[in-house]
């Protein structure tokens, strides 16, 4: 971002929020992150209008926005918004594909039956997965949502023991192997940079 602009915000998806913070203090962009609850991915068609909302709000304080959101499962309505509002988001369907990247084709290919585990899913997974999926009430319904996954892959932001040893506990409460790959920012951060400066 240009030296002397400290008028930008991220719109952002809460589950990026911590790794932005980490990039903004990387490259020292003045730039407010405004975060919208990582739970709306419960219910994505929810998203559009949530970023719209928050779009306007923020239009009387910042010259410029970025909206740090993949398309998230809203089939486009995401981006048909920002083309309405006339503000760009970071290039990518999900958190998934920005942070594996050119790896992510393969790892997601059918055959591999991966479910995706980042640094704020392991932290947040009893939250999200457990009790957000009622598999704490339900324990039967593990098989239900997760008879196709053949093994868990946890795309690590950061070299962090206690984090892997938290993805070791997710993955077997799935009864799931797990496979742990560190990929720090991946696209995200690149994709950022050139939205940045661009």
């Amino acid at each position: 971002m240009p030296a002397g602009n400290n008028n930008c915000a991220f719109i952002a998806c809460g589950a990026l929020a911590r790794e932005l913070q980490a990039l903004i203090r990387r490259h020292d962009w003045p730039v407010d992150i405004l975060a919208l609850p990582a739970l709306l991915h419960n219910r994505p068609e929810r998203i559009p209008d949530a970023v719209r909302n928050r779009i306007r709000q923020a239009r009387s304080r910042y010259a410029r926005i970025i909206v740090v959101y993949g398309d998230c499962g809203t089939g486009g309505e995401l981006d048909a918004v920002l083309a309405e509002e006339g503000v760009p988001r970071v290039a990518g369907p999900h958190c998934y594909e920005m942070y594996a990247h050119a790896d992510f084709e393969q790892l997601s290919a059918p055959e591999c039956g991966a479910f995706f585990l980042t640094d704020f899913l392991v932290r947040e997974f009893d939250a999200l997965v457990v009790r957000g999926l009622g598999l704490d009430r339900y324990p039967e319904l593990r098989d239900l949502y997760f008879a196709h996954y053949r093994r868990a892959i946890y795309l690590a932001q950061q070299r962090d023991g206690a984090l892997e040893a938290k993805a070791a506990r997710a993955a077997e409460r799935l009864k799931l192997p797990l496979e742990v790959r560190f990929v720090g920012y991946g696209a995200l951060e690149t994709r950022l940079v050139q939205l940045s400066y661009s």
